[in-house]
């Protein structure tokens, strides 16, 4: 029970932690989406549905419930991934800070359901 205990405070810390990123640095949407320009987010992830890769709602939607997500999507920007939406790759973006990467993986997991 401890175990729970302690990784359930470790989820809330990192939902925390994510939350104040997007509060202290996202006073302009702008903001984010010239990170994420910048980053060339946009060229493979659309708003709402999949391009290459997911769309940032669908993103959202998948770890809506998930209290570690913040943290875990803010690595994967930032190392990259395979294989967690099908055969498509997420290269690693190496010149990201982990505070530009937390606070890019807070506002994607903020987006609202796609309609």
């Amino acid at each position: 029970m401890q175990k729970q205990s302690k990784a359930w405070r470790k989820a809330v810390l990192y939902t925390l932690m994510a939350v104040g990123a997007v509060a202290a640095n996202a006073a302009e949407p702008s903001d984010v989406l010239q990170l994420s320009s910048t980053y060339g987010c946009m060229s493979c992830h659309g708003m709402v549905r999949k391009q290459v890769g997911p769309g940032f709602a669908q993103i959202a939607e998948r770890y809506r419930n998930d209290p570690e997500a913040p943290m875990r999507t803010a690595a994967r920007i930032r190392g990259g991934s395979v294989g967690e939406w099908g055969r498509v790759i997420m290269p690693r973006q190496p010149r990201m800070t982990e505070a530009e990467s937390r606070l890019l993986a807070a506002w994607v997991l903020s987006q609202p359901p796609a309609r």
